[in-house]
């Protein structure tokens, strides 16, 4: 099996101005899978475009869409497996925000383990058999991220997903959840010709307003799992 990650940001990783910052996107299991969600969430998108008039050359995305819309696109998603995590700045050591390098370090951590969380989460719902996972596929929104900090998240992911983690303090290997997996992909996408980005997008924006009214945990459901950070 190979599975398809696609996710996006919302917020701003500033403690000083905000409190909230969000990771959110769609899980997806197999191709035949992902075909099917893209039909889906183009066929919701078509309603809105025409419903507004929108057109072609307007991104779908969260900050030009009234509520009702988002709601509406958020909704075409419910059968769709969804992650999210939502890290509380002001609990973040304020050394983390000292310089890009270790901000940038941070989020790759917390991006990392709020996938992980959610593929644990399938796992231990027999919805997912590690044994049999080949390839996982990240598709991940790009924003103003240097070329190496594009290499250091692949490493990272590949390091937690396909070689498994070290604790040096106690000299202890954590193996990888998926024995079995053969490659780590990692593209960062422009979400104005990726669609399921732009569903990230929309899932991300839903959660950071889940986050911001205090209801995030009693919004987690059988389809979307939200981890808590850091």
């Amino acid at each position: 099996m190979n599975i398809f990650i696609y996710s996006d940001e919302s917020g701003v990783f500033d403690k000083v101005h905000n409190d909230i910052f969000v990771f959110g996107g769609l899980i997806i299991l197999g191709k035949e899978s992902k075909e099917e969600w893209s039909h889906r969430y183009s066929a919701a998108e078509k309603v809105i475009r025409d419903r507004n008039n929108f057109t072609k050359e307007v991104e779908l995305k969260a900050t030009v869409l009234k509520n009702k819309d988002k709601d509406k696109l958020f909704r075409s998603l419910n059968g769709c497996y969804k992650f999210g995590g939502v890290i509380d700045q002001q609990k973040v050591l304020d050394r983390i925000f000292l310089t890009k390098k270790d901000k940038q370090r941070f989020l790759d951590y917390a991006y990392k383990i709020s996938v992980k969380r959610a593929l644990q989460n399938l796992i231990s719902r027999r919805l997912i058999s590690p044994n049999e996972v080949e390839r996982l596929y990240f598709c991940v929104d790009e924003h103003t991220t240097a070329t190496n900090g594009h290499y250091e998240l692949k490493e990272c992911l590949e390091q937690e997903y396909k070689f498994g983690t070290y604790n040096l303090n106690y000299s202890v290997h954590y193996p990888p959840i998926f024995p079995d997996l053969l490659e780590v992909h990692l593209q960062f996408c422009n979400s104005s010709s990726k669609l399921l980005v732009r569903a990230a997008d929309i899932v991300a924006n839903k959660i950071y307003y889940y986050a911001n009214q205090g209801c995030c945990k009693t919004n987690s459901t059988n389809k979307l799992f939200i981890t808590d950070l850091p």
